[in-house]
């Protein structure tokens, strides 16, 4: 298996440390992709994609350019894991993630934790199915959705 790292032009290289330090041969250097504006076809083909902790960050715009993004880039059949806190039915899953979601929106009123309603709708949208959905440490979901 082999790993292309993304992220945003302006933070695609501060993994490139990480990387080196880490001397494996099967992660590629860092490629920078806008996910809003950028060039999704330009990327190597892959079979499958692993986000973790964008889309609280991200404004739901650009949120819905990555799903898209991804589906696009993705086979029929191909994995996109999605890591990050996420609420349900509006309702937060802890007081600490209810705590987190307000300091988002209190620093960026774009930022927020989002709701698996949305999610899914948008997935559906964009041809992925909700696959598994397991608990992690600290509040935190691994979304696992199979694109259809």
């Amino acid at each position: 298996m082999v790993w292309q790292p993304t992220d945003h032009p302006q933070n695609a290289q501060l993994s490139r440390a990480w990387i080196d330090d880490s001397h494996l041969t099967n992660i590629n250097a860092p490629i920078a992709l806008e996910v809003l504006n950028g060039d999704w076809s330009s990327l190597p083909a892959i079979d499958g994609a692993f986000s973790a902790n964008t889309a609280h960050i991200m404004a739901w715009e650009e949120v819905e350019a990555m799903f898209r993004g991804v589906s696009g880039a993705l086979p029929k059949d191909g994995i996109f894991c999605l890591y990050g806190p996420f609420s349900y039915g509006g309702q937060h899953t802890s007081e600490s993630n209810a705590r987190f979601d307000l300091s988002l929106r209190t620093q960026a009123p774009h930022m927020g934790i989002r709701d698996m309603e949305d999610l899914k709708t948008l997935a559906e949208e964009t041809g992925f199915v909700l696959e598994e959905d397991f608990g992690m440490p600290a509040n935190n979901r691994l979304l696992v959705w199979r694109k259809s």
